[in-house]
């Protein structure tokens, strides 16, 4: 393994490791300078990587394996992640009082998820990535869980997506099929109709997590987390990585000659939409929501169009001017204890470093020149006109709602005249190291444009694919667009349309369509489950005592039964042999004894002691040797 190899390895798994410790350990104090530490040293690696541009790959099973490769996408995705990653846990460190160990455990896992996610190279490292992201994203969206509302907002949010996430599942059973194995470069090269089953599939579940619509309404919900969270899951992770995976498998999306068209309008009718609903809002919070997922909607059209580079430029400005400016909302709301506009009015006057990085996120959401979403937007909005006039003309409204719903917040946060009152709760300070990250995020809403402009915007292209360059016209064009707007709202006040306010009514009919079927599946299923399944199985175990009962019962019966004529034969054969014994053996024993006792009488008989007595003895044996050999002479 090369030290390469061991970087990436190591920038997803240091992450991972740490936060799964400092998760189940719960080191309260250490937790936010440790965990910050290895946010650090993840960013060192990420940069590693991505002028290494590694690979690595394991089994995992037949025929596919848990493959990690950082191509030019993944190497200018990736630090993204990492630093936005590190300096949200920074300001994390100032305002996450409760639980510190357990929050930065878990932001640490959704990172390394993240990465895994930014780098995999195959369908099961994706699935993989893909489920933890998810699953910590319910754990940190409802990370104060005694708030039951907050709670709800993370179930809502993880059945939604998880919904989506199926398509993952049908895509990955379409490539096995289709015979494209399960890499994601090959997936274009599946047999019909798989290939249009996979790219059905990958379509749904990034629309899911990219909160495109029909899937809009969940973020909304979401923003019920602490600040930390909105600004790391709704800017560089979890949304990004949504219009992120359809960037990564555009060619199989252009390959189908339909899944890109479809992506494309969708991205563009959700841009429009949510900038509709975003200029709607009264909460500073639900207002970057709602513009999070327009601008992700720029990502997803450019993936449906073909304009790779501008996609990802686009998503690396986004992240860093939505992490500042959802950082900036949570510093606020724990100085003041609010996130309402109108209670809002002036709060720049007050914390003004705070104040002048917003301000810089918020124009460049808005597309001011020469800040980074101007340029990055307009390299969409260019290849969008290449394929569809209509689909320009529905961009250039989407960006002129970016700048009203931008110009809204910065009228807001200047307001003359206005000062933020301090609300209940509230601590009435911004610390210095609160503010150091938001000075960072701003520098780079700043400059992070120059991704799509000559000739930086050339190179991208030749690395990623899509169109090198803008028109300088339409820059010009478009900039002077968003300036009036901005403009506009400064001295107007903002409509509210009330139709937009509730997210368009798709909460309520995703908990009609999806969000209450799943739990009435569920209660089902927990009700067979008591009625069916616990009872089967309380009935088993009550059978278990009845058949031990019955087997001690036949172990009394036939074993003690057998065990008894067992040893009422064993005494029958012990008689039958004391008999034996008493009447043959003893007997036997008994007349060789009386016999040998009678030879000894008759041996002992001639013993008297008397002279001739012996002599005639010695005479009758010597009579009786002669006769002996007489009869042998004389036969022989």
């Amino acid at each position: 393994m090369t030290g390469a190899q061991a970087a990436l390895l190591a920038m997803v798994v240091l992450p991972a490791t740490v936060g799964a410790v400092l998760a189940l350990t719960r080191v309260e104090r250490a937790a936010a300078p440790v965990a910050v530490l290895a946010a650090g040293l993840t960013t060192v690696l990420a940069v590693v990587v991505a002028l290494a541009r590694p690979a690595v790959a394991y089994p995992f099973v037949a025929g596919a394996d848990f493959a990690l490769e950082v191509d030019a996408l993944a190497a200018l995705t990736a630090p993204m992640v990492a630093v936005v990653t590190f300096l949200v846990l920074i300001f994390a460190a100032c305002t996450i009082r409760a639980s510190p160990a357990r929050f930065h455990g878990l932001m640490l896992i959704f990172a390394a998820a993240a990465l895994t996610t930014a780098t995999a190279a195959s369908l099961p490292a994706l699935l993989f990535a893909w489920e933890l992201m998810g699953a910590t994203s319910y754990a940190l969206i409802g990370f104060w869980w005694r708030d039951t509302d907050r709670v709800s907002a993370g179930l809502t949010a993880f059945v939604t997506t998880r919904t989506a996430d199926l398509g993952l599942y049908v895509a990955a059973g379409a490539a096995l099929v289709g015979g494209a194995g399960m890499t994601l470069a090959d997936l274009p090269v599946a047999g019909d109709p798989w290939r249009h089953v996979a790219a059905a599939g990958i379509l749904v579940a990034a629309l899911g997590k990219a909160a495109q619509l029909p899937f809009s309404f969940w973020l909304s919900g979401a923003m019920k987390g602490p600040s930390p969270v909105s600004a790391l899951l709704h800017s560089a992770a979890m949304v990004a990585m949504g219009g992120y995976l359809l960037l990564r498998v555009e060619p199989l999306l252009a390959s189908t000659g339909w899944a890109g068209a479809v992506a494309a309008w969708i991205g563009m009718v959700t841009a429009v939409l949510m900038g509709v609903v975003a200029l709607a809002q009264r909460e500073l919070k639900q207002l970057l929501a709602a513009s999070t997922v327009a601008q992700l909607g720029f990502v997803v059209t450019a993936a449906g169009v073909g304009a790779v580079s501008g996609g990802a430029a686009h998503l690396v400005a986004h992240a860093s001017t939505k992490a500042l400016l959802f950082l900036a909302a949570g510093a606020w709301l724990t100085a003041l204890g609010t996130e309402e506009l109108t209670a809002l009015r002036g709060v720049a006057r007050r914390w003004r470093v705070v104040g002048v990085a917003a301000t810089v996120g918020a124009l460049a959401l808005a597309g001011i020149a020469p800040l980074s979403l101007w340029a990055t937007k307009d390299a969409v909005l260019a290849a969008a006109l290449e394929t569809s006039p209509w689909l320009y003309a529905a961009g250039l409204v989407a960006a002129g709602l970016s700048a009203a719903y931008a110009g809204k917040a910065v009228w807001t946060i200047w307001r003359r005249g206005a000062h933020a009152q301090l609300q209940e709760g509230g601590t009435g300070e911004v610390g210095l190291l609160e503010q150091a990250p938001l000075v960072v995020l701003a520098a780079g809403a700043a400059v992070l444009g120059v991704l799509a402009l000559p000739p930086v915007s050339r190179t991208l292209a030749e690395a990623l694919g899509g169109h090198g360059e803008v028109a300088p016209l339409e820059l010009v064009v478009s900039a002077a667009t968003a300036a009036a707007v901005v403009l506009l709202m400064l001295h107007l006040r903002a409509p509210e349309p009330g139709w937009a306010t509730g997210w368009l009514g798709l909460e309520a009919a995703a908990h009609a369509v999806v969000v209450r079927p799943a739990l009435g599946l569920a209660h089902a299923l927990a009700r067979f489950d008591d009625l069916i399944l616990d009872r089967a199985v309380t009935a088993a175990a009550g059978a278990v005592p009845a058949l031990a009962w019955a087997a001690a019962r036949t172990d009394d019966r036939v074993l003690d039964a057998g065990v008894e004529a067992t040893a009422h034969a064993a005494d029958a054969a012990g008689r039958c042999a004391a008999r034996l014994d008493d009447t043959v053996v003893d007997g036997a024993v008994e007349g060789f004894a009386g016999r040998v006792r009678r030879l000894g009488q008759l041996a002992r008989a001639p013993q008297t002691g008397a002279v001739h007595q012996y002599f005639l003895q010695a005479v009758a044996v010597l009579a009786v040797g002669v006769v002996a050999w007489s009869v042998y002479a004389v036969m022989g």
